[in-house]
């Protein structure tokens, strides 16, 4: 793993960091078919609110559907606590989770395109959002034989970046930070034939493109990369199932290369399509539309 450099802590930040380690280590005593569901009730409940995820959540659902009743607002906004809840705890029990995946297959028409990129040792980017659990993709395709890395950007508490970039590191394919060094790795890993995953639903200053019908500040650097590298770009999603622990994982069509504007607008439109079906999966904390 490639770390970034990283600004030292607050205090806030180490309590913050020893509050939530004390908390997963007690949620880690509980079997896992009752650990995820616990994370998820309090996330929703509890944690959410409190940290004010909850009502940033309503802020951006009211945004994207204005003719939504409050009452419906506010059960979705639950409920993408109770997922961002389930996530987190999925990916330190990452054990679990992977040994979980194994037993799964993954679907969609992305497959053969992909099997024939890791034949000719092609790069390969998997482009996602924060949706369902992300990494639960990434752990099923390393299962059927793929060396998946990634592409992040830092958490700004320290404290909790550093052992939470662990559960991502601790199996799987490299992972790189974001920034030049980063950069310069993960492009280094994808040029020797290796594949690795970058998310594209995060503000950033590079461009501004729609998503879900309002403006929004959009990194290209997925597109851009692929680009200058001949890699395959496939997206791909791992969606919860109703029982709360399952995933169902689709790996879509390749992204056609274009330009990287319009093929990131395609991008957005796969993900667009996902949180049609389940909005609920997608993490509306984001500050998506930040100006």
């Amino acid at each position: 793993m490639k770390n970034a450099k990283q600004p030292k802590g607050t205090a806030v930040d180490r309590l913050v960091d020893v509050v939530f380690r004390g908390l997963i280590g007690l949620l880690r005593l509980l079997p896992y078919r009752l650990r995820v569901p616990t994370m998820g009730r309090l996330m929703g409940f509890v944690l959410g609110p409190l940290a004010g995820y909850s009502r940033r959540a309503r802020t951006n659902l009211a945004l994207i559907y204005p003719d939504m009743p409050a009452s419906k607002q506010r059960l979705l906004a639950r409920a993408c606590c109770d997922n961002f809840g389930r996530t987190l705890i999925e990916n330190y029990s990452w054990q679990d989770l992977g040994a979980r995946m194994a037993q799964s297959e993954p679907t969609g028409a992305g497959l053969a395109a992909l099997a024939e990129a890791a034949a000719a040792k092609r790069p390969v980017i998997f482009v996602t959002g924060h949706f369902g659990n992300h990494e639960a993709a990434r752990h099923l395709l390393t299962a059927i034989g793929y060396n998946v890395g990634g592409f992040y950007r830092p958490m700004n508490n320290p404290f909790f970046n550093d052992h939470y970039i662990e559960t991502m590191s601790a199996w799987g394919g490299p992972v790189f930070a974001k920034g030049k060094q980063g950069t310069i790795g993960f492009v280094r890993h994808l040029r020797d034939g290796g594949m690795g995953t970058i998310f594209f639903d995060v503000a950033s200053r590079e461009d501004v493109i729609p998503f879900l019908g309002h403006p929004a500040r959009t990194s290209l650097s997925a597109a851009k990369i692929a680009l200058r590298i001949d890699a395959l770009v496939v997206p791909y999603f791992a969606i919860r199932q109703p029982d709360g622990l399952n995933f169902k994982v689709e790996v879509e069509a390749p992204i056609t290369h274009t330009n990287p504007r319009d093929m990131v607008i395609e991008m957005n439109a796969r993900l667009e399509a996902q949180i049609a079906r389940n909005p609920a999966q997608w993490f509306w904390v984001h500050r998506r539309w930040k100006k």
